[in-house]
């Protein structure tokens, strides 16, 4: 062999022993520069009975796009098949090579850069143009990895977390976390509970039976699911969700009894502007250093503020005492003193008062959010994922594209057999 075809393959990383490089030339196409390489692809022996007595009969000239680093030089293998025939089975093949997939002229090392870069936050469009392949063989190689997940209905982990995300036409999709690993259970398209009651129902008892909390908002029937299909699993409601109802009906209080008042008076600057120390806790609060406010044109500390403000009125004094206690207790695991807060009589306002009734009706997971160390922060920052990754491709109009791209970007998935992209795309 020529030392020039050495030099290509050691630069191509080529290991075929049956290809054979001859020349390389550059070429303009379609206004852009192309670095052709042109070469042999040998059949040694007939791939049907083994016989080396072939015949040769011609070649087949194909056009394979080459992975190269300068992606504003594409390279191109020009490579010739042989054809030949066998003077033993008397049977016609082609030669066949793993640089290229039979009837492909796209080269397997470009698809599997190809899903390399799928596994990252680009765009299509973009992953396409560095590999110089066209938008259609980045969506192909996309849709031959939709069967590389494997579900397994033989285990389910200790902790689950549920939740849901807007996904193609802006529906709600169902998403289920291991509440340890942080890795993906499962994605299914409608969040429904015939659904869900279906996909769980699959699992064996056993693989149920190992279920031991799953954490959730105040979805009313992802409770019914639970007890359902998990009969050893305690309810966890998360924490956010709870300080989140409890601020929001504070706030919706604030905002009443701010609009009692005369826009111009002290009482609705106070609780006006300074909206956002009202949402703080008490004890992070500035108590020190004074500063002028032109809205109510007066130099206080946020503290001082925040305690004139409440004074305006009497429900909103005791929703803002329970609402800082309540923070309280769930941060330091007072189970109960939040029991206590939840059945307090107080004057609180009619929103407030709701949610409190939501948790006295949910006490039990309530308590156990409080006291067990789990939560859905890991599905909120998993959710917050999803949504670049819908950002950056402009949204998709196809929920197994959505979820394979999930999957390859979460980084975390099987394969059905070790060349299944590679025979299929």
């Amino acid at each position: 062999m020529s030392s020039l075809n050495h030099c290509i393959k050691f630069e191509l990383d080529i290991k075929d022993e049956n290809i054979v490089f001859k020349d390389y030339f550059y070429k303009s196409i379609k206004l852009q520069k192309h670095k052709i390489y042109e070469a042999e692809l040998i059949q040694p022996a007939c791939p049907f009975c083994g016989s080396l007595d072939l015949l040769h009969n011609g070649h087949l000239i194909t056009n394979i796009h080459y992975p190269t680093a300068n992606a504003s030089l594409p390279v191109i293998i020009r490579l010739a098949k042989q054809r030949v025939k066998c003077r033993d089975c008397e049977r016609w093949s082609m030669a066949q090579s793993e640089l290229v997939n039979k009837y492909c002229s796209i080269s397997n090392a470009s698809k599997l850069k190809v899903l390399s870069a799928l596994t990252e936050d680009r765009s299509m469009t973009s992953i396409a143009r560095e590999n110089n392949v066209s938008i259609n063989t980045v969506q192909r190689v996309l849709g031959n990895c939709s069967h590389r997940f494997i579900d397994s209905y033989e285990y389910l982990p200790a902790h689950l977390a549920f939740d849901e995300f807007k996904g193609v036409d802006r529906q709600l999709h169902f998403i289920c976390l291991d509440g340890d690993s942080h890795q993906v259970v499962q994605i299914l398209r409608t969040r429904y509970k015939k659904n869900l009651l279906k996909y769980f129902g699959r699992f064996s008892p056993q693989a149920r039976a190992n279920v031991k909390t799953v954490t959730m908002d105040l979805n009313f029937y992802y409770q019914d699911i639970v007890r359902a299909c998990f009969p050893n699993a305690q309810i966890v409601i998360d924490r956010f969700h709870m300080i989140q109802m409890i601020t929001r009906s504070f706030n919706s209080l604030r905002v009443q009894v701010m609009k009692t008042f005369d826009k111009r008076s002290r009482q609705y600057q106070l609780l006006k502007s300074p909206w956002k120390l009202y949402l703080k806790k008490f004890d992070e609060l500035e108590k020190v250093h004074p500063r002028y406010n032109w809205h109510y044109k007066d130099c206080l500390t946020q503290a001082q503020v925040v305690t004139e403000g409440i004074n305006a009125n009497t429900a909103l004094e005791n929703s803002y005492n329970l609402m800082q206690s309540f923070i309280q207790a769930i941060e330091t695991n007072n189970t109960q003193e939040l029991k206590s807060l939840i059945t307090s009589k107080d004057s609180i306002g009619t929103l407030m008062h709701k949610t409190l009734l939501t948790f006295k009706y949910n006490l039990k997971a309530v308590l156990n959010g409080a006291a067990l160390p789990y939560s859905n922060g890991c599905l909120e920052g998993f959710n917050r994922k999803i949504k670049q990754i819908e950002r950056t491709a402009f949204g998709y109009s196809n929920f197994i594209n959505l979820l394979t791209r999930i999957r390859l970007e979460e980084n975390q998935y099987k394969e059905k057999e070790p060349n299944s992209l590679l025979m299929t795309a």
